[in-house]
């Protein structure tokens, strides 16, 4: 697989890297099998997706604890990146990013994922009764322990729906704090054929900077797979039960998304996917994003990963964008 680079510290990373939360959290709790997962992880890695995205909250806990399986074998073959910051109750989520938790949760994370240091660990969110500097600190002070080896920031703010202006200001502000304190690695931001929006400000700053950039979501939360059926509806803990994107209604008015990315993947051959489409069109956004698709089976694992060998023409890409924009509940 391709190689690309995060950050000034020029750490190198497949092109296509493994969003670990759905083994664990968030998505469809009744199919999360862990024996399933980490054949996926392993899956992973042979095919040269060395990044492996988690964080403590996923699960909570249990998320780390799943890759740090596979890491215990592994660990010269994986990047790893997790993220601090969020703590999860039974009905809510609130932000911690006082120093002397941030270095407790560090080196819970180090035990959880078996090894001695953490590639790229990212400020999930910042605590709005913390200076994100003090934060950022105590991180950079792990960096300088050798616990970890880069600091990334996940962008604040809400998902991509409405295309307003300002959407990423909030998160460049901080960048701006942050990067009088230490270099900042990689942003994780989501960007998508149906979530474009990084592209009008956040990617351009990061790209002038030198900073990676990591595409969550790439798939559009697997709407962009084409492999979902509108009304068929999602379990409780599924997340997309909540979103307002997909509603038996929404789903139905944006698949001509599906329908044009499908167009495009037949142009390139038989077995090219809309999901292979959607993984080219975003690693074909700048040399320094790298998109992190998130799975749990070694089916869409191997899928996602050939999608780094798909060149899209300027016929393909222009195709792309006139595609219709996404409409969610609000609209």
């Amino acid at each position: 697989m391709e190689r690309r680079t995060i950050g000034a510290a020029a750490l190198a990373v497949g092109a296509v890297g493994l969003g670990c939360m759905p083994m664990s959290w968030a998505y469809n709790g009744s199919r999360q099998r862990g024996d399933e997962s980490l054949r996926a992880v392993h899956r992973a890695l042979d095919l040269g997706s060395t990044l492996l995205d988690t964080a403590d909250m996923y699960g909570p806990f249990t998320n780390e604890l799943l890759v740090g399986r596979a890491l215990k074998e592994r660990r010269q073959d994986a990047f790893v990146s997790t993220k601090v910051g969020l703590l999860v109750g039974e009905q809510h989520i609130v932000a911690n990013g006082r120093p002397g938790y941030v270095r407790r949760a560090c080196d819970a994370s180090l035990r959880r994922l078996q090894t001695d240091v953490i590639d790229l660990y990212q400020l999930h969110r910042a605590d709005p009764e913390v200076p994100v500097e003090e934060t950022w600190g105590a991180m950079a002070d792990l960096v300088r322990a050798g616990k970890v080896r880069a600091l990334g920031l996940c962008a604040v703010g809400a998902r991509g729906g409405r295309r307003s202006g300002g959407l990423h200001d909030a998160t460049i502000r901080q960048l701006k704090r942050v990067q009088q304190v230490f270099p900042v690695g990689a942003v994780e931001a989501e960007l998508s054929v149906w979530s474009p929006e990084a592209l009008d400000t956040l990617l351009p700053w990061c790209e002038a900077r030198g900073i990676g950039f990591l595409a969550a979501m790439p798939l559009g939360n697997g709407f962009l797979t084409g492999t979902l059926t509108p009304g068929e509806g999602f379990e409780r803990d599924d997340m997309r039960a909540r979103h307002p994107r997909f509603t038996g209604e929404m789903m139905a008015a944006n698949q001509p998304i599906v329908v044009g990315l499908r167009r495009v993947a037949r142009r390139h051959g038989e077995g090219v996917t809309p999901a292979q489409v959607a993984l080219a069109w975003v690693l074909a956004q700048g040399r320094h994003v790298v998109p992190v698709p998130g799975s749990k089976q070694e089916r869409w694992v191997t899928e996602n990963a050939a999608s780094s060998g798909l060149r899209l023409t300027e016929r393909d890409l222009t195709e792309v964008a006139e595609l219709p924009r996404a409409l969610g509940s609000w609209d």
